[in-house]
């Protein structure tokens, strides 16, 4: 099958509802894609189906929901006829100490921001194998290389989001789809909302530190999240796009200093790692 014009993509994005979803789903919306876009409540992306018509499919999604994800993924294709880029974006943060957080909470955070994307991951594949192409996004952060304390099992959910797609997108290059992790820095999006943050119950023992780092947090500088659509747009227009990409300017120099001290630590222990091999067998 001959590939579309770059110019005329279709979507299929979840958590369309509001911050880089929503202003991904809009701009390529904008550039006249065809975008089906899905939320956990329809009716925060209703607006989406008044103003772009025929263009945008609106569909309810909760990724949790591995049976809804492949139902939607199929709808999505019937509708559209092929689906181009398929962009797992839901997510949410835990915010909690190592210590604080119930079983419950990490189970549910990672049901939404791991086993939620590889459902979606799971139901379009066949059909990107049958299209011959196709190319699979996920919404990352920098904090799927660097950590931050007291949000340690957010982080802990990207690092295991970029080892799936790095693993993901070995496996189905053979099949002509490309697959790419978006990784985006400090933005004023809603994601600092109450919808896109979970609290576990607090210790006491914790407190100071918490209002200390949520303190250091608030100085931080923030992208503008609009200006982020056309990175989006020469990733998916690429022949060869990348694996990785960053979106902001601060990730680079913060990635490159964790990955230099981890490589001095490293080579600073190296001859007791060397030891520990032991004979040839």
């Amino acid at each position: 099958m001959a590939h579309q014009q770059e110019n005329n993509k279709v979507w299929f994005i979840t958590g369309s509802s509001r911050g880089f979803g929503r202003i991904w789903a809009e701009a390529a919306l904008k550039r006249g894609d065809k975008v089906a876009a899905t939320a956990r409540q329809l009716e925060s992306i209703a607006d989406l189906k008044e103003q772009f018509g025929d263009k945008v499919l609106t569909l309810a999604l909760d990724v949790t929901n591995a049976e809804q994800v492949k139902a939607t993924i199929q709808q999505a294709h019937a509708h559209f006829g092929r689906l181009d880029v398929v962009l797992n974006n839901a997510g949410y943060s835990l915010v909690s100490t190592i210590e604080e957080a119930s079983a419950d909470d990490i189970r549910a955070l990672y049901e939404t921001n791991i086993l939620g994307p590889v459902a979606v991951i799971q139901a379009a594949l066949p059909i990107l194998r049958q299209q011959g192409y196709g190319h699979i996004l996920g919404t990352s952060s920098n904090l799927g290389h660097v950590t931050l304390p007291v949000i340690g099992y957010y982080c802990s959910s990207k690092w295991a989001f970029e080892a799936i797609y790095e693993s993901l997108a070995e496996e189905v290059k053979q099949f002509g789809i490309k697959v790419t992790i978006i990784e985006p820095g400090a933005y004023a999006t809603e994601f600092g909302s109450q919808e896109s943050l979970k609290f576990s119950a607090g210790m006491n023992e914790y407190t100071a530190y918490k209002e200390s780092f949520f303190l250091s947090l608030r100085g931080m500088e923030r992208g503008d999240p609009n200006a982020t659509p056309n990175a989006i747009f020469q990733v998916v227009d690429a022949e060869n796009p990348p694996l990785r990409i960053f979106l902001g300017s601060h990730n680079l120099p913060w990635t490159r200093a964790a990955y230099q001290d981890r490589l001095a630590t490293w080579e600073a222990w190296a001859e007791v790692s060397n030891a520990a091999q032991g004979e040839a067998k």
